[in-house]
C-alpha cells in the first residue's frame, strides 16, 4: 500500500518537485508554440493569405478572409509568444478559440482521424493550450522573468524600511 507520500509522488510527481513542473510547461508551451508557429507560417508563405481565405470559404467558414488573416496571426504571433513563454495565458487563449472554432467548423463532420480531415490534432492542440492557459508559462519563460522581477522589486521597498527603521 503507498503512504500519503508515495501515493502523492506516483501520482502528482510534479506537486512535490517545482522544476519538473516548470520542465512539463516549457516542453508544452515550446512545442505547442512551435506547430503553431508553423501552421501560421504555411498559411501566410506557402498557401497565401488569399489561398489560405479562399480554402476557408470552400470549408464553408464564415467571414473567410477575416478568419483567415485572425487565423495567421494568432499562430503566428501567438506561436511565438509561446515559444519564448511572453503572455502566455492570453495567446494561449486566442489560439484556443482558434482551434475550437477549427473543430466546429470545419473537422467535426470528419471524424476523429486527421487523415479524413478530422479533429484529432486540433483537439490536441487545443487541451494543450487549455493546459497552458491554466498554468501559465513557468519560471523558464520571459513571463517567469517578469514575474520574479515583479518579486524583488516588491520585497526591495520592505527591506528598505527594515534598514531605515
Amino acid at each position: 500500500m503507498l503512504t500519503d507520500e508515495g501515493s502523492r509522488c506516483l501520482l502528482a510527481p510534479a506537486r512535490s518537485n517545482p522544476a519538473l513542473t516548470d520542465a512539463a510547461l516549457l516542453v508544452t508551451r515550446v512545442a505547442v508554440g512551435f506547430v503553431l508557429l508553423a501552421h501560421g507560417l504555411q498559411k501566410a508563405f506557402e498557401f497565401t493569405p488569399a489561398g489560405t481565405a479562399g480554402a476557408f470559404t470552400q470549408m464553408g467558414v464564415p467571414a473567410a478572409g477575416a478568419v483567415a488573416w485572425f487565423t495567421m496571426l494568432a499562430e503566428i504571433v501567438g506561436g511565438s509568444a509561446l515559444i519564448l513563454g511572453v503572455l502566455t495565458p492570453v495567446f494561449a487563449l486566442i489560439n484556443l478559440v482558434s482551434m475550437v472554432g477549427a473543430i466546429v467548423l470545419v473537422h467535426l463532420p470528419n471524424g476523429v482521424f486527421v487523415t479524413a480531415n478530422g479533429y484529432e490534432l486540433v483537439l490536441s492542440i487545443a487541451a494543450a493550450l487549455v493546459a497552458v492557459a491554466a498554468f501559465g508559462a513557468g519560471r523558464w519563460s520571459v513571463d517567469g522573468l517578469i514575474t520574479r522581477a515583479s518579486a524583488q522589486s516588491a520585497v526591495a521597498p520592505e527591506r528598505e524600511r527594515a534598514l531605515v527603521g
